[in-house]
């Protein structure tokens, strides 16, 4: 399957903002969008003229890179959230963030959402039980998350352990760090979701 090998820190660039997805890198003076706040490239500095397409296509761009999704899966993503009742935006992102690698991240489990996808396809991961390998699987209300014995050991949850209480935990979601698991108590609604993204623009730009 294809995917983004490229450096990370070039996207947040092009977004002019963080998407932290490089972990505590994002959050140190070394975070490259602290030392050049422009696009990369060689007219990166230059005035570009923010058309309203161009505006709808940059936020679809910057939920899919926050989230780590390729064009395929975000616009499949859309069409569930279009036949669904409610917001489609708002749809949109509770999709996004059922995500078992964010709820993994989200937890703070992971250190970046990618690390997340990574555990998760190590098998690190159990859901309800059943070990799942599947970055994309979706949580529901009640499920539980949760580390794989053989795997609590392993350096990335030792640390995840010891820094417990460091990351806040969104309202739907409850840490168990002691036991290595996550507690699904109920989807997320848009207020609880900090992503920043205007997925009203995204909406625009499919619905044409």
């Amino acid at each position: 399957m294809a995917r983004y090998t490229g450096a990370d820190c070039k996207r947040c660039r092009r977004e002019k903002q963080k998407l932290f997805l490089k972990g505590s890198k994002c959050e140190s003076a070394k975070c490259p969008i602290e030392i050049r706040p422009y696009p990369p490239g060689e007219h990166g500095r230059g005035r570009t003229k923010d058309s309203e397409y161009l505006l709808q296509k940059r936020e679809k761009q910057k939920a899919a890179r926050i989230y780590g999704v390729l064009e395929k899966q975000f616009r499949g993503y859309f069409n569930e959230a279009n036949r669904q009742q409610g917001k489609t935006g708002e749809n949109l992102l509770r999709i996004l963030e059922t995500r078992l690698d964010n709820v993994v991240y989200r937890a703070g489990f992971a250190k970046s959402r990618d690390h997340a996808r990574q555990l998760v396809k190590h098998g690190h991961i159990a859901l309800n039980g059943r070990k799942t390998d599947i970055p994309s699987a979706r949580v529901s209300v009640n499920d539980i998350v949760e580390v794989r014995p053989s795997s609590r050991n392993l350096t990335p949850f030792q640390v995840a352990a010891a820094e417990a209480g460091e990351k806040t935990v969104p309202a739907w979601l409850e840490s168990i760090p002691s036991k290595m698991r996550i507690l699904v108590h109920s989807l997320p609604e848009r207020q609880v979701i900090d992503t920043q993204v205007q997925e009203q623009l995204i909406v625009e730009l499919y619905s044409k």
